[in-house]
């Protein structure tokens, strides 16, 4: 013990750095490799290039929960930290940098510029590690990976490879969303649909040999320059005479059929589309099954291709509005409407993707999610909530085959070469030679592979897999994977088919699905709209431990939830509050005085108080509840409940009544008592900063630093256990009793706006056995209620001019005015206060009334409205109530 008083002031900005170091110089997160009992966690591993933003903050600060916890269990816990290499988005970053530095890749080359991308992620690496630790994760930092580490890039390569070999993936050509900004094949899960206004224009297609027109309708016309075909139902009356006939394509003066499809929908538009096999994954298939031409007009970099005719070179867009102008003039535009769609955007770059055909690496899925699927139907793996469960499941039995490649440098290259003879090979060691023809000369793909590819293999590739690792014995399967419903196709199914084709064995035995963290009105953070907060400017200004707490406590598992300043306020005071109660115990220890206090069979044996044994009782259910719900993932309740123990039960009502024995009779206190109640305060507060600590690691292992005779470091300590000999309910229910008293006695006092130091008169009339209880509490109630004179009798008549509530079953209190309150003053007053009630209750009825603001108006806005209504409408019964009351004394 350095000293015994704690900083006046808690100043999160001088703990925390410190707190951290010491926690990784005592190597207290390392996975020791010992023990029976294994909790393992991989992290979500964020861009090796990115920052920390709130979804992290959210996303580490449950694992960390998590793993905290379970070390204070007494589990070998192992929680393995690394990067992802964020293939699309990385190069984007590297390759904006060229370009402010007048460079492009591909002036660069491809090793030139795998350089400079190597260089960056160096810079860029220390960057979201550090952020990481700023929130304390406790990271075994001994066993990070990286995606594309030598490691992990030969797992990569062994399950490519092996999949290759098991006929599961192949090369072909097929429709693909594709980025013309990033200018790759994107898979589906990547691309994000959000409506927008647009238009739909229909245009008018000339029959050929015949009179009119056929009518299509498009939200983009440059696509008609590709179109090689109109299909409609074959059922329907208004085109079965044009079947097999043809129009004539605008603007290119092409003739192309009119075909019958049964995938048409007759009911949608005209009834006839436009035929675009190049550009649309349906047309396509309409295509293919009526042997139409496939003419690509949108090159892979957004511009038209020589086969758009006179729109060559043209930007898609510009394209689009040419397009309409020429069709206007010569009046082949039937009408232009609003309309609204959800287009494709590049999750990376928010470019509208166009779909392509183009040559790609794909994985067969089907083979491999059925037994993805079954082990969620079985059990093996779970979610939490169960719901999840069901939205994985949807995916997985509709699942389509994964485009795996990427035409961008940065990231696994797909190990794949090509001879002039035709032969592909695909092996784990770089080849030589051609196998069939022995030609030397090989061309590798330039390709890499998708991102997920790898991270879909990090439950056992950062554990050494391929070889048979120690790591990968004692560790894999994980226990836990902690992320957002967001990418539970991205990632969490992926590693489940992959952990099951090459482990046999699930990747982790439950998925904790977390919502978005959303701004104070419910809305996403986006750069677009300014309302992002960035988690460490929160740090900066309130301490790590006041964000994770916030956001832990706001917490529900799969749900949403909104970021209040309001709410970081109040978790900011939660942590004060934690230090000023910690400071007064500390300062009522004598130099080098060392209360036995860790010991519960030496504080059983002390001659506790009815509040002693109510405290412990109150603490017992509060290590009880926290740790079950802990145990049900309920991470926000079980901070909630440190909360209310730690706030409610320990600083305002024990702390409180603890001072009566620490200062009665002035400098002659009776030592016994101090002493039992140093030891007792000193046990709770040990045994609250170890509840504490997983949610708020810094200002509890700082507190726990200044407790005497204490273990080494909160970090390693054991975490409290529920023990029978606790349980006193009996004293329980009667301290419950007494501070129910002691709050009618204030509010009654409050009533009548007696200020805290003008002591008044209580009477209590309460019934049986409950007598003895409150004469004997006497010591308690008068400091804690501001009473002056307190009579308790069974017997006692009521007094006149007194205030009266009853409380528990039958327990009458009565506070006196008489002398104390002017009765004319005080009615005065409260008819004041009811006609100001009855006037803002008014409003608020009639707001509830107008039928314009009920359908405007956010749900939220009308629950509080509703909301302030029944809490008016409380008031003025109190108020009716109490003026009759004093009318009456008149």
């Amino acid at each position: 013990m350095t000293e015994i008083n704690l900083e006046p002031v808690y100043k999160p900005e001088e703990v925390e750095e410190r707190r951290y170091r010491f926690w990784l110089e005592g190597d207290y997160f390392r996975a020791r490799g010992e023990g029976q009992e294994t909790f393992t966690i991989v992290i979500p591993p964020p861009n090796v290039t990115g920052t920390l933003h709130m979804g992290h903050a959210l996303d580490n600060t449950i694992q960390d929960v998590l793993i905290r916890w379970k070390r204070m269990q007494g589990y070998d816990t192992l929680w393995l930290p690394g990067t992802d290499h964020a293939g699309i988005a990385t190069q984007i970053q590297v390759e904006e940098h060229l370009e402010k530095e007048g460079l492009s890749r591909k002036e660069l080359g491809r090793e030139g510029f795998l350089k400079k991308a190597w260089e960056w992620k160096e810079e860029y690496r220390d960057r979201i590690i550090n952020q990481l630790q700023k929130l304390g994760v406790s990271c075994d930092w001994s066993r990070e990976r990286f995606t594309m580490d030598a490691g992990c890039s030969r797992a990569v390569r062994e399950v490519f490879v092996s999949l290759y070999r098991r006929g599961l993936i192949y090369r072909g050509d097929y429709m693909i969303n594709w980025c013309p900004r990033c200018r790759t094949a994107l898979s589906d899960i990547e691309v994000e649909h959000e409506e927008e206004d647009s238009s739909l224009t229909h245009l008018r297609y000339p029959v050929v040999d015949g009179e009119g027109y056929v009518v299509v309708a498009t939200t983009r016309p440059e696509t008609m320059l590709g179109d090689t075909g109109v299909a409609v139902h074959p059922e329907d009356e208004r085109y079965r005479h044009l079947t097999g006939k043809k129009v004539l394509l605008p603007l290119m003066n092409r003739e192309i059929p009119v075909v019958a499809d049964r995938e048409v929908d007759p009911e949608f538009g005209t009834g006839a589309v436009k035929v675009t096999p190049a550009h649309d994954p349906n047309d396509l298939e309409i295509g293919r099954r009526h042997g139409l031409q496939i003419i690509q007009v949108i090159g892979d970099q957004g511009f038209m291709t020589e086969n758009a005719g006179d729109y060559s070179g043209l930007e898609r867009y510009q394209c689009r509005k040419k397009v309409v102008e020429d069709l206007k003039q010569q009046e082949l535009i039937e009408r232009i409407e609003d309309y609204r769609h959800a287009p494709g955007s590049c999750q990376r770059c928010y470019t509208v993707v166009e779909p392509l055909i183009s040559r790609q690496w794909f994985v067969k899925m089907k083979s491999l999610a059925e037994p993805a699927a079954r082990v969620v139907r079985e059990g093996q793996t779970g979610f939490v909530p169960d719901r999840f469960s069901q939205v994985y499941l949807n995916w997985m039995d509709n699942i389509r085959d994964w485009c795996i490649s990427r035409q961008i440098w940065w990231g696994h290259q797909i190990p794949a070469w090509y001879c002039s003879c035709g032969e592909i090979i695909v092996d784990y060691q770089d080849p030589d030679c051609c196998p069939s023809c022995g030609e030397s000369r090989l061309e590798r793909d330039p390709d890499v592979l998708d991102t997920w590819f790898s991270s879909a293999l990090w439950p056992f590739s950062t554990l050494g897999w391929p070889d048979e690792t120690a790591d990968l014995k004692r560790y894999f399967p994980t226990d836990v994977l902690v992320t957002g419903y967001d990418i539970i196709y991205f990632w969490v199914a992926r590693m489940i088919v992959m952990s099951l084709a090459f482990m046999e064995e699930v990747p982790f035995h439950t998925v904790y699905i977390h919502g978005l963290v959303r701004d104070a009105y419910g809305r996403k953070m986006s750069k677009s709209l300014g309302n992002g907060v960035d988690p460490l400017e929160i740090i900066d200004q309130y301490g790590a431990d006041t964000l994770r707490f916030t956001l832990i406590t706001a917490q529900a598992p799969g749900n949403d939830q909104r970021f209040r300043q309001e709410s970081v306020e109040a978790s900011r005071n939660f942590s004060n509050k934690l230090w000023n109660v910690s400071r007064f115990i500390l300062m009522n220890l004598e130099e080098d005085e060392r209360p036995d206090y860790q010991d519960t069979e030496a504080i059983l044996q002390e001659d506790l108080t009815r509040a002693d044994k109510w405290i412990l009782h109150k603490y017992n259910r509060a290590v009880r509840e926290v740790t079950r719900l802990l145990n049900q993932y309920e991470l926000g309740e079980a901070a909630r409940s440190v909360y209310e123990f730690m706030w409610n039960d320990f600083c305002d009502w024990y702390v409180e009544m603890s001072k009566q024995y620490l200062y009665q009779d002035g400098d002659n206190p009776d030592q016994a008592d101090q002493t039992r109640c140093k030891s007792l305060l000193l046990y709770l507060l040990d045994g609250t900063l170890r509840l504490l600590h997983p949610f708020m690691p810094f200002i509890s292992e700082e507190v726990w630093g200044y407790l005497p005779s204490r273990e080494e470091a909160l970090v390693a300590a054991s975490w409290p256990e529920h023990r029978e000999e606790l349980e006193f309910p009996r004293e329980a229910d009667e301290i419950e009793l007494i501070q129910e008293a002691i709050r009618s006695i204030r509010r009654l006092r409050s009533e009548v706006q007696l200020s805290p130091g003008q002591k008044s008169p209580a009477v209590i009339r309460p019934v049986g056995e409950k007598e003895e209880i409150f004469r004997e509490e006497a010591l308690l109630l008068i400091p804690l209620a501001a009473v002056g004179e307190l009579t308790v009798d069974s017997r006692v008549e009521k007094p006149g001019q007194a205030l009266t509530e009853v409380i528990g079953e039958g327990v009458e209190i009565f506070l006196p005015l008489q002398g104390l309150v002017d009765l004319d003053k005080e009615i005065g007053r409260l008819e004041k206060d009811l006609k100001e009630v009855r006037a803002e209750l008014e409003k608020v009825k009639k707001k509830l009334s107008n039928q314009g603001f009920l359908q405007k108006a956010p749900g939220e806005v009308i629950e509080k409205v509703k909301g302030q209504e029944e809490e008016l409408q409380g008031m003025q019964e109190k108020l009716n109530h109490r003026l009759q009351e004093l009318k009456e004394m008149k």
